[in-house]
Parts: structure tokens; C-alpha cells; sequence
């Protein structure tokens, strides 16, 4: 009986255990077949499935590109391989990789005068949209700071530099990119913003913080809004200039507080990065390990700037980027180098080689203009590469040597780069400029002025219009009626003048004109001024110095010697593609004149001073000796005896008799 109910219970168990088990599998397969009824329903999941497939490899593979990896042994890489094709690997992201590009270049043009002119270009390229009032929270190559800046502030486009020299066109021939003396800022704004004053005084003040400079100085008393000058560089058909703001600071010095935050807006420029995955390791590679302030700024001109705006990725304009573009001039001195010798190195002019390429950089390359030197009897280039690259910059047809550091046999065997010029030659002139300005003040004493601005066309033959904008301080007050422009002696009528008069400490002067110039000749503008009367907190602290009034601008479409090239998105070196170009047979130049100082009707500083000192005597004599008489107090004292009295006293009191 026993034996029967262990029997009985045993059985009643295996019931229940197979019951359960079928229920569980009756479920999952019903779970089963609710899934691919979804996916049946849903084609678009198992599209963005096989998307998400094929766009995860792709991410590890770039990532791969700028890290070592190490090499995976055959169990490992069948491990990965299991998981990889696990369902559960296939998550996307949560952050989308990030459609950017970065390239380096540097360009090396040796000068007839035994200088030579070192030019930095870095841009970055990004896939994104500021103008929608998208928030992008994801920064890769593109600096956060100026990203913000562009989201807050609405920007469209921006251009910024800070220069400390003077060019010399005549000696150096035309920049690849030109700069005032001094500090420089204009900005296009977006047509939505509502108060582009306002605006404005904001981002001057951000900017100031970002570049440790004076910008927090500009504000309505050096800003103007041009109407035909400084066009958009970028992707725009915007004709209203109210959303324009250009402002110079003439006085501005640049200095390592400068070239410091300019440097870590590189992806190469700063000395460490730490990533996620990845210890802490050195990144200052490439191009940016010669920006050493103590060369650079050891030099006769030196330009540093920021160029921000949109651009197009292919030819009809269907995608869109945002270019930031940072570059560096430096002319370095033969006299001032201290050898005397005609002789160039990368270590002579940076103290320091380069050893690699940024390993974040798609494209890092080292050009040399070698257009004067095609059979190297005018200079020695060491060491030599077969590598050649011709283009067309500022209208003439230029040839480069080019050295890729992306490539390990650019460096050779001892793994550094140390490129020597050596000249052989003294002989040889250079190509004058097509379009050259001056700029000077004449006039005797402190009351009125006259200033003069020459313009020179050294075309033999053929004419073409120039735009002249020219912001003068209110403290000059121009007589307009004076305005006279000549050409061989011959009255020259501008087609085209815009005048917007100066207020007392609200707003410069702005006058803009588009004059023709005949070939082979040289064009003067002149106006008169009076100087006015500040007050006496409105000067400098060295006000004898004089005062400094921004420079002129000249702009112009050159006649070209060669057909240009009007395709923009074209793959070409970034030092012939920053300004666009519409017609083959002119290109757009942009010339700076020197700043002009003058000196204003200044008072004598020290009179007050004078004024101090001598009434701080008068009181102090005056109230001293009213105060003396008012609380001394007088005492009469007896006259004391002589010294016979007192030793014929002593004798008498010896003898008893009265003291006398």
C-alpha cells in the first residue's frame, strides 16, 4: 500500500513537470510568432536593422584610424566574431558619428629680398547645421567655443585677425590672405535676429573672453555697417546689409596671450587629449608643433586669424558644411635673424622639425613656390622631392614642391623633416602687384588736415573698378565737399559714393566708393578734416603719442593672367580656394593701406599737477598759521641769570650775604 502511494505520487509529479514545460514553450512560442508577425508588418525595422549592420563596422573603422590597435589573437578575433553576429550587439549608437574633416597645409615662398613668407592653413570641415536653431551637443573636430558662440548669437559668417606688422606689397607681393594692422571683426548675422546692435556688443564681448584681446573695445563709436563692402564669402544671397558689422582696433598688439587660445582651437594643438577608452597621450603633432611664440613672433610680420561660414560639399549645393578656417602669416627678416647668411631651414625659422603628420588630419602637406626657381639657380631646396603641384593663386600660375607627412618616406631614414633653402643667386625681379594702395595725412599744425589715398593700377593695359571703404573717427571731421579724386591729372568721377556722416561719440564717419582705374596709373583721393577737442577724459594715457585711425580697404576684381577656376568644391590646396570666384577671367583681391596717426589739439597734463602743488602751499601756509595763532597759547618766562651772576651768587651765599 505503501509502495503503491510513492508510486502514485511520483507519476503525479512527472504530470506536473511536463505541464509546465509545455506551457512555457506554448509561450515563447507565441512570443515568437508575435515578433515576425511584427517584422512581417514592419519592413522599415528590418531596414534600419541592416542599416544599423552596416553602419556599426564603420564607426569602429574610424575609430580605428586615429588609435592603436592591437593585433587580436584567433581565439579572441572568433570570440568577437561570435558576438558581432549576436542579435544583441546590434544597438545603434547613441551618439551619431560625426561628418567632419580636418587638413593642414603650410606654405614656404622664398622673397627676392633674402626673406621669406611661412603661411598657415587649417581647416576644419563639418556636416551640421547652426542656422535652425539646432542644439549640437557633440563636438569632434570642431571647437565647442565657437560652435556655441555661432548657435547663440545667430552668426552666419565670421572673420576675425590679429595682425602686428605692416604688409609690404611692394617688397612682398600680395598675401594669400590679407589683414589690417591691428585687430579686425566683421560679421554677418542671420536675418533673424532682431537687435543686431545688441547683438553684436555681445559677441565682441565673448569673442574678447575667447582670444584674450581688446575686442570689448569695439563698440558704436568705431563700428560700421558698409553697404557695398565685404560681401559674404560663404553660402548666402543675403543683399540686406543690416545684418553687417565691421570694426577695426588699429592700436591693437598681439602677443602670446593671443596666439595661445588660437592654438587650442587646433585638434592637433594641444599637448594631451584624453579620450574615453584611451589613456592620456600626446596629440601636438603635425604642423602645430612649429607655432612656437618665441620664432613667431620674432619677425618683421606677423597675422594670425579665425574665418568661420558655410559652405557647399559638392557642385549643385545639396549639402552643406561649416568651414572653419585658421590660418598664420609670419615674414621672418633675413638682418634680424642674426647669421646674415641667405639660408632658410624649419629649424632656423621655428627651432624645431618636423617628426609626423596629426594623426586626427586627412590631409597634412608642406608646399614650396618654386615658380621663380625652375631650374634651381636661384636657390637650393634640400632634400628634393619628385612631387610637383601647380595652382593658380591671385591670378598667376604657380608651381610647388610638396612634401606629404602623411607619407613615412617624406621624412627618411632619421624619421624628421628639416627642409633647407639655400640661395645662389641675388638676381631676379619680382612680379609687381596688380593693385596697390597708400595712404598718408598731410597738413601743418593742430587745426586741419588733408587725407591722401593712392591707389595704383600697374596693369600695362587694362582698367578696372576698385571699391573704397574708408572708416574715419569722429574726432576728424571731414568736409566732404572737399572730396576730390584725380587719375593722370584728370578729374575721375566715382560711379557709385556712399556717405554716412559722423555723430560727436555715437559713430564714425563711413564714406565708400567704387572708382574706375585706368591702366598704368595711379589714383588720389583727398579730403580735408578738422580736428576736434576732446575731453579731457577722453584721452589716452600717452596722449602725445597721437591716435590711430584704421586702415582703408580696397576691393577689386584683378584681371587675371590665367583662366581661374570657378568651381568652388573642386579639390585644390586651401591656400588658392579661401575667396570664391565667379568668372574666369578676373580674381577678387582685397588690399589694406597703412593706418594714419594724428595727433589731436592735446592740453598740458601737467598744468594740473602745477595746479596741485601750489595750492596744496598756499593752504598749508595760510591754514598753518591761522591754526598756530588760534591754539598756541603765550607764556612769559623771566630771563635767566648770566654765568658771573650765578658764580657771584655762590660767593655771596658762602659769605651770607643776599643774592644780588
Amino acid at each position: 500500500m505503501a509502495a503503491y502511494r510513492y508510486g502514485y505520487s511520483a507519476v503525479l509529479f512527472i504530470l506536473c513537470g511536463l505541464s509546465v514545460f509545455l506551457v512555457t514553450n506554448g509561450q515563447e512560442t507565441i512570443l515568437t510568432g508575435d515578433d515576425g508577425a511584427a517584422a512581417v508588418d514592419s519592413p522599415q525595422t528590418v531596414t534600419e536593422t541592416a542599416e544599423q549592420t552596416a553602419e556599426q563596422p564603420a564607426v569602429e573603422e574610424r575609430q580605428w584610424e586615429v588609435t592603436e590597435v592591437e593585433e587580436a589573437s584567433p581565439d579572441e578575433a572568433a570570440a568577437d566574431k561570435q558576438d558581432a553576429s549576436a542579435p544583441e550587439t546590434l544597438v545603434p549608437p547613441s551618439v551619431p558619428r560625426p561628418k567632419d574633416d580636418f587638413q593642414e597645409e603650410l606654405v614656404i615662398r622664398p622673397l627676392h629680398s633674402g626673406d621669406i613668407y611661412a603661411s598657415f592653413q587649417f581647416r576644419t570641415l563639418w556636416e551640421t547645421d547652426f542656422m535652425r536653431g539646432n542644439k549640437v551637443s557633440h563636438y569632434r573636430l570642431f571647437p565647442k567655443s565657437l560652435g556655441q558662440v555661432i548657435s547663440k548669437f545667430s552668426v552666419r559668417e565670421l572673420h576675425i585677425s590679429f595682425t602686428q606688422g605692416y604688409w609690404r606689397t611692394m617688397q612682398w607681393g600680395q598675401p594669400f590672405l590679407p589683414a589690417p594692422p591691428g585687430a579686425e571683426l566683421w560679421v554677418w548675422f542671420q536675418d533673424s535676429v532682431t537687435d543686431v546692435d545688441g547683438t553684436w556688443k555681445e559677441l565682441t564681448n565673448v569673442l574678447s573672453g575667447i582670444f584674450c584681446a581688446s575686442l570689448n573695445f569695439i563698440d558704436s563709436t568705431n563700428t560700421v555697417q558698409p553697404s557695398a563692402s565685404f560681401k559674404p564669402l560663404g553660402i548666402s544671397n543675403v543683399t540686406d546689409h543690416r545684418f553687417l558689422r565691421y570694426a577695426t582696433l588699429p592700436r591693437e598688439i598681439v602677443c602670446t596671450e593671443n596666439l595661445t587660445p588660437w592654438k587650442k582651437l587646433l585638434p592637433c594643438g594641444t599637448k594631451s587629449l584624453q579620450l574615453t577608452e584611451l589613456p592620456l597621450f600626446s596629440l601636438q603633432a603635425g604642423l602645430a608643433v612649429l607655432l612656437k611664440s618665441e620664432k613667431l613672433f620674432h619677425s618683421s610680420f606677423h597675422s594670425q586669424a579665425v574665418h568661420i561660414r558655410p559652405v557647399c560639399e559638392d557642385w549643385q549645393c545639396k549639402t552643406t558644411s561649416w568651414e572653419l578656417r585658421q590660418t598664420l602669416s609670419v615674414v621672418f627678416d633675413l638682418h634680424t635673424s642674426g647669421q646674415g647668411k641667405r639660408e632658410w631651414s624649419l629649424f632656423k625659422m621655428f627651432s624645431r622639425t618636423l617628426t609626423d603628420a596629426c594623426p586626427l588630419a586627412s590631409s597634412s602637406k608642406v608646399y614650396i613656390d618654386i615658380t621663380d626657381n625652375p631650374e634651381g639657380e636661384q636657390f637650393e631646396l634640400i632634400p628634393a622631392t619628385p612631387l610637383l603641384s601647380q595652382a593658380v593663386v591671385l591670378g598667376d600660375r604657380r608651381t610647388f614642391s610638396v612634401y606629404d607627412l602623411t607619407q613615412q618616406i617624406t621624412f627618411g631614414a632619421v624619421r624628421s623633416l628639416n627642409l633647407l633653402i639655400r640661395w645662389k643667386s641675388t638676381e631676379g625681379d619680382m612680379l609687381r602687384p596688380l593693385l596697390h594702395g597708400e595712404r598718408y595725412v598731410a597738413g601743418y599744425g593742430l587745426q586741419t588736415g588733408e587725407i591722401h589715398t593712392l591707389m595704383y593700377n600697374n596693369h600695362p593695359y587694362r582698367s578696372f573698378p576698385v571699391l573704397l571703404l574708408d572708416s574715419v573717427p569722429w574726432y576728424l571731421r571731414l568736409y566732404i565737399h572737399t572730396l576730390t579724386v584725380t587719375s593722370k591729372a584728370k578729374d575721375n568721377k566715382p560711379s557709385y559714393i556712399h556717405y554716412q556722416p559722423s555723430k560727436d561719440r555715437v559713430r564714425p564717419h563711413l564714406l565708400e566708393m567704387l572708382v574706375q582705374l585706368p591702366p598704368n596709373s595711379v589714383t588720389e583721393v583727398t579730403v580735408q578734416f578738422e580736428r576736434a577737442l576732446l575731453k579731457w577724459t577722453e584721452y589716452t594715457p600717452d596722449p602725445n603719442h597721437g591716435f590711430y585711425v584704421g586702415s582703408s580697404v580696397l576691393s577689386s576684381l584683378v584681371p587675371s593672367i590665367v583662366a581661374m577656376d570657378t568651381n568652388s568644391t573642386q579639390e585644390r590646396p586651401l591656400f588658392s580656394s579661401f575667396f570664391p570666384c565667379k568668372e574666369e577671367s578676373s580674381y577678387f583681391v582685397r588690399v589694406y593701406t597703412e593706418p594714419l596717426l594724428v595727433n589731436l589739439p592735446t592740453p598740458d597734463f601737467s598744468m594740473p599737477y602745477n595746479v596741485i602743488c601750489l595750492t596744496c602751499t598756499v593752504v598749508a601756509v595760510g591754514y598753518g598759521s591761522l591754526y598756530n595763532l588760534l591754539t598756541r597759547s603765550f607764556q612769559i618766562e623771566e630771563p635767566s641769570l648770566g654765568l658771573a651772576k650765578r658764580i657771584a651768587n655762590i660767593i655771596r651765599k658762602m659769605r651770607g650775604v643776599p643774592p644780588l
